[in-house]
């Protein structure tokens, strides 16, 4: 039998394989729902290579080590595969073909070795998976090892012998990437991996690149809007997400950085991101987690839990607290290089324990039902919510009386410690100058926290409900000190046919800087203190700004010192997502865990952009520093 026949059998039993590992992977996919008719085509297919080398890669490459092994292995693998199709598959047997077969599989090579001392290393980290992903490094060495080896010896100096070892080492490593792939082995990352990256359930995420205000029709980071009216209650079995939502799930490939990233994980509560992705792929295909070789989710034992495509997925394959426990701070997605959107996930099985069980923890139910008769989540009189302003002579909105800013406070109004931020922004809008008014007694939630919590029919209500105060004034430009009410105005309302342009306070008040209406002096009492800023998940992460905060300080005369986690890398507080309703127990809360953070660099101040962060972060017990918001420090600076 000569050695080229072999690869060239072994070529074709390959491809065989990988027909066969996308049909037995797609059987599962195609359970679950239909996506709107027309979304896509094959044409998606030709979108995969930019969106592998550029946005994939992006992220990818906030490591270094990981972002060059990956290049080399992926890389190597790809180039010599279509080459060996092409010299072997096409019957060319060129020689100069051999060698690129040679560089490609000696490159791959290189990458696997990289894998294997990244799994092997004293300072392995601990969010990696092991089990068969610790094997895997030696399958894909063993398939470039036997190529380069076989493309290295001449035919001519080449026994039987030789060219049947060279061959089962090709094969051991192309059944990983094949027949192994089919049965849920590791390699079916790369297949899922590609198709997600073409079928993405956030196709407006390789759109919306840049200024996530005016681009998307629905931006990136907002959440989809259910039809309600088609019974879109959520997700209660794993055939209830929509089938490229489940082939997402199949492209996970464990690395463990949503988990690393994750600040429920951090806290101990019952919230491990990468063992919830692993659990509903458990449940689209049906078995148990027994062979999941992760970090288990904090308090609850791996093998216990089990699930099947029709069988309902709380308690049985995820504990309810799981899904409650999540900040939706998006951290995870933030980090994840498979682009996942687990919190998308974590809000559907939300809506469905919200919609149709009724089953919210916590004060969550009273909260939704003060929303639904008053209007507020605490249950106050509208009328109230700006009573705080009453001798600063802010202007109320007007029907009929233009403003350039209408200023919309949010839900933190009605709280004593919120109001001395909302106090020290209008001060500073006074002495700009602006020509504003407050959203006065009409202004009703949002509703970010009723969708957060699952309650999608109260936030669409209310949601309309503010969309018709809106529409009864005359304004240019919405500014909120709440990051929140932010997102929700400018990204989720678009949706139900809300456009407004919305900007936070901070990058308000560095353009009143910049165009010289403002001209702050650098605070003394702060020269001698280390001042550091926290970013708020929904004004970094979700909406992608962090200079402007820093900016103003700077204008202001403070140096901020970063901590580790800062930008849109940030650490969360714990006051996103309902969480603080829900209020999960853990081995301890995750705003100690963010004044750690600042503690660590000896932080006298915190600044922060958001009512939530300062109530999570001042409700901190012991020592700590203390926490101001930037519109205060601004104040300050102008007295």
């Amino acid at each position: 039998m000569s050695p080229a026949f072999l690869i060239t059998a072994l070529l074709w039993v390959s491809v065989a394989g990988l027909a066969f590992a996308v049909a037995k992977r797609s059987a599962y996919w195609r359970l679950g729902r239909a996506t709107a008719a027309g979304a896509f085509g094959w044409t998606n297919l030709l979108t995969i290579p930019k969106r592998y080398f550029v946005d994939l890669h992006h992220v990818v490459a906030r490591d270094p080590y990981i972002a060059k092994t990956h290049v080399a292995t992926a890389g190597g693998a790809i180039a010599a595969f279509a080459l060996v199709f092409i010299n072997y598959g096409l019957a060319i047997y060129s020689p100069w073909l051999d060698r690129l077969i040679f560089l490609a599989a000696l490159i791959m090579l290189v990458g696997a070795v990289f894998v294997w001392r990244r799994r092997h290393a004293k300072d392995v980290p601990a969010r990696l998976s092991r089990g068969p992903w610790n094997t895997l490094p030696w399958l894909l060495g063993s398939f470039a090892l036997g190529l380069l080896l076989y493309t290295l010896l001449p035919a001519s100096a080449m026994s039987g012998g030789l060219a049947i070892i060279f061959a089962l080492l090709i094969a051991a490593g192309a059944f990983a990437m094949t027949f192994g792939a089919a049965r849920g082995g590791p390699m079916k990352h790369a297949l899922a991996g590609l198709l997600h990256l073409a079928f993405h359930p956030r196709q407006e995420r390789f759109a919306a690149q840049g200024d996530v205000r005016r681009e998307a029709v629905v931006p990136p980071t907002a959440l989809k809007a259910p039809v309600l009216e088609q019974n879109e209650y959520g997700v209660g079995k794993p055939v209830e997400f929509r089938w490229n939502q489940l082939l997402s799930f199949d492209a996970c490939v464990q690395c463990g950085k949503c988990e690393a990233a994750c600040p429920a994980f951090a806290a101990g509560q019952p919230l491990n991101p990468k063992k919830l992705i692993q659990d509903l792929v458990t449940g689209m295909v049906g078995g148990t987690d027994a062979a999941y070789a992760g970090s288990p989710t904090p308090g609850i034992k791996v093998g216990q839990h089990g699930g099947e495509p029709q069988r309902p997925i709380i308690s049985s394959l995820i504990e309810a607290d799981t899904v409650w426990s999540c900040t939706t701070c998006r951290a995870c997605v933030h980090e994840c290089p498979m682009l996942i959107e687990h919190v998308d996930a974590i809000v559907d099985m939300r809506r469905n324990q919200t919609l149709v069980h009724g089953t919210v923890p916590g004060k969550g139910p009273e909260v939704l039902a003060n929303l639904r008769e008053t209007g507020t989540m605490g249950g106050y009189d509208k009328a109230a919510r700006y009573d705080w302003s009453v001798d600063l002579s802010s202007p109320v909105a007007q029907p009929g009386k233009a403003v350039d800013v209408l200023l919309v406070a949010g839900e933190g109004a009605f709280d004593m410690r919120y109001q001395r931020t909302l106090r020290s922004l209008v001060k500073v809008l006074n002495k700009a100058g602006v020509n504003y008014a407050v959203l006065g007694a009409e202004e009703t939630d949002t509703g970010d926290v009723a969708r957060r919590l699952g309650d999608e029919a109260t936030f669409q209500r209310m949601a309309k409900q503010m969309m018709g105060t809106l529409a009864t004034l005359d304004f240019k430009r919405i500014v909120t000190a709440d990051p929140h009410v932010m997102h929700s105005l400018r990204n989720e309302y678009r949706a139900l046919g809300g456009r407004y342009d919305v900007l936070h306070h901070t990058t308000f008040l560095a353009e009143l800087v910049a165009s010289g209406k403002l001209s702050p002096k650098a605070i003394a009492a702060f020269n001698d203190k280390t001042i550091t800023y926290h970013d708020p998940c929904y004004l970094g992460r979700y909406n992608g700004e962090t200079e402007a905060p820093r900016q103003l300080l700077k204008t202001i005369g403070i140096k901020v010192v970063e901590m580790e986690r800062h930008g849109k890398r940030g650490r969360c507080c714990g006051g996103g997502g309902g969480a603080p309703l829900t209020d999960i127990p853990g081995k301890q809360r995750i705003p100690d865990i963010r004044i750690a953070d600042a503690r660590s660099i000896g932080a006298d101040v915190v600044a922060v952009g958001c009512p939530n962060c300062t109530a999570m972060l001042e409700g901190v017990v012991g020592p700590r520093p203390e926490v101001l918001d930037v519109a205060e420090l601004v104040a300050a600076a102008l007295e």
